[in-house]
């Protein structure tokens, strides 16, 4: 008679684990969220009008937006003959994209662990990386594909008339650097994974890191529901823009390409920070048009509650915004966390939560592009055939107005959760 040890059942619930979520649930997975982001990234910019351009280019475009949303490299390169000379750079990540892709994604990578407690590091490791081996293989194929390149036109007037004498063809094109976006894409997917195995409370961990659930996992969840709460209040202003004052195609441009660049940006400016930013030449910067009044000055200009409220009063709004989410935020955490956990230590969760958070949306948020063509010195980066856009953070700044807010809501938020039964809590039949 044979008996089985605990051993080996350990080892056959762990092989039956790992059957749940094999090859053909990781590719699911990863082709479930290249597929959603494809999806969204071709309707913004069939949205923006991307469908016009010349030669083919809208799919390796759609390409380009895909990689460049999981933080990959496109770069920009000119050519205009031997007598001209081109100039051109983009750096921007579509969040809207991102967060789509991450979403699906997280989902996808969650299924198969629901309903369990704990789960070895072996098997979490080994499921990750049947999904990491998969997109990168796709995120190769999409590097490669995410290139074209465009003619330009120098118009009918003297500069198009020159062109045309001395054989000058401007062309811009655009390429990605394969090593680099696949390096960075691959650090995001982990990046979603780690974040998603932190934000769900019914997803297992290893026996050894389930002591830091307690401090973590309600922290990570206040600040992922916040980031989608901000998007969620930014989608419904932007229909009701769109319904009262037109111009819906470009609103849904916005919604489906950028809408996360947006309302992130309102937050941190709503806690006090400072952008500094530049526009000039055609560039510009999408709906609400006071951020592009406010940045359209011959100077570097400042983007923050005191500048926009010159132009217009309601931004002082954000700051009543920021206050009700930032203290929603702080009493779901508590309201998540164990009964044992101290006010002054949800405050201080709440701070390094929010600091990590605003760090995070610094650092994805910053936008710079330009684009200039020069023909024997006539015409140049600041003129007609050039223009400039670039916005960026006063990164330490903005960290450390992050400290103040997540401590006060952090533990105003505890207070409010006071009565609020929580895990690990016992009542007597007396307060129940």
């Amino acid at each position: 008679m044979s008996s089985r040890t605990p051993s080996g059942q350990a080892r056959t619930s762990g092989e039956r684990a790992v059957a749940r979520h094999g090859w053909a649930h990781a590719l699911v997975t990863v082709l479930g969220g290249l597929l959603a982001m494809a999806v969204v990234a071709a309707l913004g910019l069939w949205a923006a009008g991307a469908t016009d351009l010349p030669d083919g280019a809208f799919a390796p475009v759609v390409a380009a937006t895909v990689v460049t949303a999981v933080g990959g490299t496109v770069k920009l390169a000119g050519s205009a003959g031997d007598l001209a000379d081109t100039q051109a750079g983009l750096t921007v990540i579509p969040l809207s994209v991102t967060l789509t892709g991450a979403l699906v994604i997280a989902w996808g990578f969650l299924r198969p662990l629901r309903h369990r407690a704990v789960a070895g590091a072996t098997e979490l490791a080994g499921w990750a990386g049947r999904v990491a081996a998969l997109w990168l293989l796709a995120l190769i194929g999409l590097t490669l594909a995410a290139r074209h390149t465009f003619d330009i036109s120098l118009g009918d007037d003297t500069l198009g008339e020159l062109g045309d004498l001395f054989g000058a063809s401007p062309e811009i094109g655009f390429t990605t650097d394969v090593p680099l976006s696949v390096f960075v894409g691959v650090v995001w997917l982990a990046g979603v994974l780690v974040l998603a195995l932190l934000v769900s409370r019914g997803a297992p961990l290893p026996a050894g890191l389930l002591r830091f659930q307690a401090s973590v996992r309600p922290a990570a969840y206040a600040m992922v529901a916040l980031l989608l709460a901000c998007v969620v209040i930014g989608v419904v202003v932007a229909l009701v823009v769109a319904t009262a004052k037109g111009h819906a195609r470009e609103t849904f441009a916005v919604i489906l390409l950028g809408l996360p660049n947006l309302v992130w940006l309102a937050l941190t400016i709503g806690l006090g920070a400072t952008w500094n930013g530049k526009v000039e030449g055609p560039f510009g910067l999408p709906m609400p048009h006071v951020l592009d009044e406010v940045l359209r000055t011959p100077d570097i200009s400042e983007l923050n509650l005191r500048t926009l409220s010159e132009h217009d009063g309601r931004v002082w709004w954000l700051l009543v915004v920021d206050v009700v989410l930032l203290l929603s935020a702080a009493f779901v955490m508590a309201a998540r966390s164990p009964a044992r956990v101290r006010a002054w230590q949800h405050a201080v969760h709440m701070a390094v939560a929010l600091v990590l958070t605003v760090f995070m949306i610094c650092l994805v948020g910053r936008i710079s592009a330009h684009y200039g063509l020069s023909v024997l010195g006539i015409g140049d980066l600041g003129g007609g055939l050039g223009g400039e856009l670039f916005l960026r953070p006063r990164l330490w700044g903005a960290v450390g107005l992050a400290v103040p807010w997540g401590l006060v809501t952090g533990f105003a938020g505890a207070l409010l959760a006071r009565h609020v039964r929580r895990r690990g809590e016992v009542r007597s039949d007396s307060e129940s």
